[in-house]
């Protein structure tokens, strides 16, 4: 006998309908086809042990499962509950009549029970696109899948209460979410909060420009002055996620198995934070088994790279194309995929090998070339995609031992959100543009001309300097910004100076008086 059940495969961060049909018949031997990994391969072994688990008879005959399409890709254990059901159904042991109405996926251990499996989110996204009455999962994943409405989520615990369900034997519950009031509900706690941070108020200025417009930001600093405290603490000063972010970012966690059990929705934006021995596909993603890598889970947030000189020279250019792009496309001779890269990038590094160039008590023990060497492991192309290069100096006893807390989070990200509001209302017409970093040439000359004194003071820094045209382009983009937190709708010459002023790097003296 055939039957067929409603599966689904994960590509990129998107999920398709894969329909797993099953023939029982006259012989022996188990067939699986449709381009299986070895996980699905091996899940004849455990799909037996769990029928035989749960009081059936694996079916002594010759057992064929087709996964269509079978030019896609089918890979993990999530196929598990759909090939029992439907090797149970096609042996006539269980009741069919509900079998196209429900989408189900889940990994078997041998004792018939439910494991939790990656991209549940997609896949209930396109189960409510197929107009099914319900998706039937391991209970771990339920909460995640519920954020999708108008679709019966259903959490199992194992193979017996699946089978009961299908049968009309018992009933299994809908688990529910109310999506926007836990949303709302989440917003605006964290841990850490710029209310700790003694003195260092230029870098807060910065850290505020930065979240204001998205734009990319370095710290150099000497050891201990405080650049990976504060980066830390950048999520609590930037605008709240919206719930189109918060789900595409789910999307992305779910899809790669980073979502924490019983979450539903992120609901503060990603900090990633990789160690820097990461090799390029853990940053870009890919893989013999494609998954998001570290940009694609920073998405809609932050990816902080400390010690930016140690990382591997290869890793930080492979970051070249998806900072100007936001988006990364891997092709590779299998597949072909795209994983949405929209980050703002965060890095520190010292300014030397000792450490302590320019620090105003300890001397600099490293030579000219040791500087320069170490200075020159970060690309040229790569810095001039970091609208801020910003220096850090060590914060003064007074100033650390002082009672007096800093300004909190919540008052920066009140004046961060008004900015954006602006930026929302400016790009409302413009497709894939949300703030003034992704601001295209096109709209730099609409939005963020200066004003005459403002062009003419760009034009000496720029030929003194000998800034490039993407320089050019990201101070105009900061003045922008910069002029957003004012309520200035011109972009002055103040704002024009004060963006020139986090071009630390572009200075031949960046770690003395800029003179500028």
């Amino acid at each position: 006998m055939l039957s067929r059940t409603i599966a689904a495969a994960v590509q990129g961060i998107d999920a398709i309908k894969v329909d797993m049909e099953v023939s029982v018949d006259w012989g022996s031997g188990f067939v699986l086809v449709g381009l299986p990994d070895t996980a699905v391969k091996e899940s004849g072994e455990r799909v037996r042990c769990a029928i035989q688990q749960a009081g059936y008879d694996f079916p002594a005959k010759n057992v064929v499962v087709n996964m269509s399409p079978a030019d896609v890709k089918k890979e993990g254990s999530a196929y598990d509950l759909p090939m029992a059901i439907g090797i149970l159904a096609a042996d006539e042991k269980i009741s069919t009549d509900r079998l196209s109405r429900y989408m189900l996926m889940g990994e078997l251990s041998l004792d018939g029970s439910l494991r939790a499996v990656k991209g549940a989110l997609p896949m209930a996204i396109i189960a409510r696109a197929m107009h099914l009455d319900g998706f039937i999962l391991p209970r771990a994943n339920a909460l995640e899948a519920a954020v999708v409405n108008n679709l019966n989520i259903y959490g199992v615990d194992n193979l017996q209460q699946v089978i009961a369900f299908l049968n009309g034997e018992a009933d299994l519950e809908v688990t529910d979410v109310d999506t926007r009031a836990e949303f709302a509900k989440a917003q605006g706690k964290f841990d850490l909060d710029f209310a700790d941070v003694k003195g260092q108020e230029n870098v807060k200025r910065a850290f505020e420009v930065a979240c204001a417009g998205g734009h990319n930001i370095l710290l150099v600093g000497s050891p201990g002055s405080g650049k990976s405290m504060m980066a830390k603490r950048l999520p609590s000063i930037m605008p709240p996620l919206s719930l189109a972010e918060a789900l595409e970012t789910t999307k992305i966690h779910s899809v790669a198995g980073k979502l924490p059990y019983g979450t539903t929705l992120l609901t503060t934006r990603p900090f990633r934070s990789p160690h820097h021995t990461i090799s390029p596909v853990a940053l870009v993603g890919g893989g013999t088994y494609p998954t998001p890598g570290e940009i694609s889970l920073a998405h809609n947030g932050v990816l902080f790279l400390d010690e930016l000189p140690e990382f591997n020279r290869n890793v930080l250019e492979v970051m070249r194309q998806p900072l100007e792009d936001r988006v990364i496309s891997i092709s590779r001779a299998k597949y072909a995929t795209e994983y949405p890269a929209s980050f703002m990038l965060v890095a520190s590094m010292n300014p030397c090998p000792c450490g302590y160039y320019g620090h105003p008590k300890k001397p600099c023990v490293c030579t000219d070339y040791q500087r320069s060497h170490y200075m020159s492991r970060i690309s040229g192309p790569l810095l001039d995609r970091i609208d801020l290069q910003i220096e850090v100096q060590p914060v003064d006893f007074d100033q650390m031992s002082s009672k007096q807390p800093g300004e909190p989070s919540a008052a920066i990200r009140a004046r961060v959100i008004a900015a954006r509001d602006i930026q929302t209302e400016r790009f409302k017409g413009e497709k894939g543009i949300y703030c003034n970093a992704q601001m295209t040439p096109s709209l730099l000359h609409k939005w963020a001309e200066p004003d005459a004194a403002g062009l003419e003071r760009l034009r000496d820094v720029m030929e003194r300097m000998n800034m490039s045209a993407r320089a050019y382009d990201r101070i105009l983009k900061v003045a922008r910004t910069i002029a957003d937190l004012e309520g200035s709708e011109r972009v002055q010459q103040h704002h024009i100076m004060e963006a020139i002023s986090y071009r630390n790097l572009d200075r031949s003296d960046y770690l003395g008086s800029a003179g500028l």
